[in-house]
């Protein structure tokens, strides 16, 4: 596998979810310039994850069917019709029906790029080629925070989106250009991924992905209102995340792709992102551990979920890696809809004792499997 095609896959993750990276970044100035509310930013989130967990449950049949080639190029387009209209939003109903519309590339894009790696990857290779693709989210991240929304100081908020949309359609014409025709899926050597084991990656990934919501999204804050840091300290918090969860996927993802049962790494990151949550609390009255906590999030938590998907890809039968892919991730999904609404429910401590709470749900279930010998 070319790494050029690595590169692609990271930055088809990367597209599949820049609306809601950009969302946050342009909050501000959509708050102040197209007259949207702060209650409609936090709504977009759970539009965004909830309607990509509803399309999921059938997005990988899609893939297996369509092909992972026609469904990356189908994701790329869809994601620039969404950047295009939120970049032309004059209110929250439309706002609201662009990032729903953006749900779609979101669950397309692990279906479709486990797919991909499957059909062009050495074997030795797919765990650390699925770590790098799956980094790309953190990327996305990257390039929403920094580049597109320095550029709006230029071109306004609009001009920002539409920019990124254009970007979508370049690197769609590079996925008909760089991938090969799609060709119909032979059996795997080792194709041992009942259905229960997909159901309980499903349910580790939704636990797992409503604590990382939770923690993406009231760290900042967090550190403003009750660790005293400023604005700029508190975005370092966010930008230390990110980094350690780019080194965490690349790194455990590597690992997990030399195992002949990579899920045995899910747990002990599962306790280990437990531990990172109490650090996080814990910051209340030892403010530098917040600064470890956060790092270890990356490191263990966030993570967790490219190891799911190396799992996927290493046990599943290629001729329906598609929808394993897509159920696991509708799991992961749900969990960023419901988790920060959950969390936000609550103060600081009770919500950073519920989000350990969910990564030691997680851990039980990953070790469960660990117990019993069963396939998940």
């Amino acid at each position: 596998m070319a790494r050029s095609t690595t590169v692609l896959l990271t930055a088809v993750m990367g597209v599949s979810m820049l609306q809601l990276f950009l969302i946050g970044a342009l909050g501000p100035r959509l708050v102040e310039e197209a007259g949207i509310s702060r209650s409609a930013l936090g709504l977009t989130t759970t539009a965004g994850f909830g309607v990509a967990a509803l399309l999921s449950l059938s997005a990988g049949q899609w893939v297996d069917r369509l092909g992972a080639r026609r469904c990356l190029v189908v994701l790329l387009v869809v994601a620039a019709a969404a950047l295009a209209l939120i970049g032309s939003a004059a209110g929250t109903p439309m706002l609201l029906a662009a990032v729903a519309l953006g749900g779609l590339p979101q669950a397309l894009a692990n279906p479709a790029t486990n797919k991909v790696i499957l059909a062009v990857a050495e074997p030795a290779r797919r765990g650390a080629i699925t770590g790098w693709k799956q980094s790309g989210v953190q990327l996305g991240a990257f390039a929403a925070g920094l580049p597109l929304a320095s550029l709006a100081v230029w071109v306004g908020w609009r001009g920002a989106v539409w920019t990124a949309a254009a970007i979508a359609l370049i690197i769609a014409v590079w996925a008909i250009r760089a991938l090969p025709p799609d060709r119909p899926a032979t059996p795997g050597t080792a194709a041992d991924l009942p259905p229960a084991a997909v159901g309980r990656l499903a349910l580790f990934s939704f636990l797992l992905g409503g604590g990382i919501a939770a923690i993406n999204t009231y760290l900042a804050l967090y550190g403003t209102q009750r660790l005293a840091l400023t604005p700029v300290f508190a975005a370092w918090l966010v930008a230390i995340l990110g980094i350690t969860g780019v080194l965490g996927r690349v790194g455990w993802s590597r690992k997990a792709g030399r195992l002949g049962q990579p899920d045995t790494l899910l747990a002990p990151l599962a306790a280990g992102a437990c531990g990172a949550a109490l650090l996080i609390a814990a910051a209340a009255w030892w403010p530098a551990l917040v600064w470890a906590g956060t790092a270890a999030v990356g490191a263990f938590a966030v993570a967790g979920n490219a190891v799911t998907m190396v799992t996927v890809i290493k046990r599943a039968d290629p001729r329906t890696a598609g929808r394993d892919s897509a159920l696991v991730s509708a799991g992961f999904f749900g969990g960023f809809a419901v988790g920060p609404p959950l969390v936000g429910l609550l103060d600081y401590g009770p919500g950073w004792a519920l989000v350990a709470a969910c990564f030691a749900g997680a851990a039980l279930v990953a070790a469960a499997r660990n117990r019993t010998g069963a396939r998940a």
